[in-house]
């Protein structure tokens, strides 16, 4: 035991010290302490980096820490989020035959049946903003609020932690599939710890219930069996992530090139079949639930997030002032319109102009397809830099690690009365990611090295 000690002293130490600190975010912290917050998640990002340092090659054991780090939130209430009150209400209609596209909860609440404590509870805890609108999560992500409710009941707690096993599950599965990419890719397989061990990961997907975990595992796997050749369980698995969360829609243009390899008839066939085996499975998982009513309100919602919803921005903020500066409003209905459709263009040229019948290069540039959207985008919460975090351990690229830290700035807002955004503190966040960006993509010199 003393020999272990003296030559696993510091590793011991590290991992600890970030079992207790992910204990204390978990069950010791408000999302209002922002001080806290920020000084807990400088110190475990640390103990993450100085933890992959010292045992990069011992996988078994990095897989372990992570699970076990995931596994501290096992009975915590998510404290930095309230999606999941939302994600349980959904899963309750539906255990209750309603198709929670069709009415929002603020249309529900108190009408016959929907009176109850356990449902004023999900009501009062979503907050106005998710009451107001109708659901924007796809079909398969209602799966999975459906069987919450179906083992957890009236029970918020059991609900909670039957989410947050299915979230555990996809991100050890995340890091199979990862592994055996990196391996295909020749790339060292202990880059898959930039996302299993990342602090950003383990907090807001395991800790606070946000689905990127179920997404990102569709689309992992789908991308090695689509490296393998296997393109059509691919596409399946491709629409099933899709079907999760609509992010992965990005990504569908980089495949031009890596099906059509040459001129060969056979290689537009192919491409072709796979647009249509993801546009079918995709449509199919939307069939309990189609209707005319719900095609209207689904479109509506989701447009709310270019022309309504902002928050933690770079680009769409200077647009912004810009729009007050010559227009004295608000101009988000337009900029966040054509911000979307530079983004599309941005992607279009990397489909067209980049190399991507090469893996490392299709890894690439799905990299900067989802980094310049997050870019343009009017709302980034700190969440939605899993997918830049995972899909950089297949690249050279580090800065997504480096935003993956720094977005944490942006939990300020929640520390006033009025949940105001301090545009200094955002700026700080930008500067520094961009800074990362810009000298990994133009100086060519990595942010983090050796590893």
């Amino acid at each position: 035991m003393i020999r272990i000690w003296k030559t696993n002293k510091y590793t011991i130490l590290f991992l600890i010290a970030s079992l207790l600190f992910y204990g204390s975010f978990a069950y010791d912290l408000v999302r209002t302490d922002f001080i806290k917050l920020l000084s807990l998640c400088v110190a475990l990002f640390f103990f993450a980096y100085k933890l992959i340092q010292f045992e990069k090659s011992n996988l078994r054991f990095l897989l372990i820490f992570g699970i076990l780090a995931r596994l501290v939130f096992f009975a915590a209430t998510p404290n930095l989020s309230q999606d999941f009150y939302r994600f349980i209400w959904d899963g309750k209609l539906l255990v209750e035959g309603v198709n929670p596209y069709l009415h929002t909860p603020m249309e529900l609440i108190g009408s016959e049946g929907f009176s109850t404590q356990f449902l004023e509870t999900l009501f009062e805890g979503m907050g106005t903003l998710s009451a107001s609108n109708h659901s924007n999560y796809p079909p398969i992500n209602q799966l999975f609020f459906y069987l919450g409710n179906v083992i957890g009941g009236k029970n918020i707690l059991v609900n909670i932690i039957v989410l947050r096993f299915f979230i555990i599950l996809a991100d050890v599965g995340i890091f199979y599939f990862g592994s055996k990419i990196l391996q295909l890719l020749k790339l060292p397989k202990q880059q898959i710890h930039w996302y299993f061990l990342n602090p950003l990961i383990i907090i807001e997907l395991t800790g606070n219930l946000h689905f990127e975990a179920i997404m990102l595992f569709f689309l992992v796997a789908a991308l090695y069996f689509i490296l393998q050749n296997k393109w059509i369980f691919g596409a399946v698995l491709f629409s099933f992530s899709i079907s999760v969360k609509l992010l992965p829609l990005l990504l569908l243009p980089l495949f031009i090139r890596w099906f059509i390899k040459d001129t060969d008839k056979r290689s537009m066939l192919r491409l072709g079949s796979f647009y249509l085996l993801v546009g079918l499975v995709f449509l199919i998982s939307f069939l309990p639930f189609l209707s005319a009513e719900m095609i209207e309100h689904y479109s509506e919602t989701v447009g709310l997030w270019f022309k309504k919803f902002e928050f933690n921005a770079s680009i769409y903020y200077l647009v912004r002032e810009i729009g007050f500066y010559h227009k004295g409003f608000n101009i988000i209905s337009i900029a966040g319109t054509r911000l979307a459709f530079l983004t599309l263009a941005a992607i279009l040229l990397l489909a067209f102009f980049r190399k991507n019948n090469q893996p490392k290069t299709l890894f690439v540039s799905m990299l900067m397809a989802v980094s310049i959207y997050f870019f343009m985008s009017t709302t980034v919460h700190p969440w939605y830099l899993a997918t830049p975090v995972l899909l950089c351990v297949f690249t050279r690229y580090k800065f997504p690690l480096i935003w993956s830290l720094a977005v944490f700035l942006s939990y300020f807002a929640y520390s006033n009365e009025f949940f105001v955004e301090n545009p200094w503190i955002i700026t700080t966040e930008y500067l520094i990611v961009f800074g990362c960006f810009l000298k990994e993509v133009y100086l060519e010199k990595p942010i983090l090295k050796g590893i």
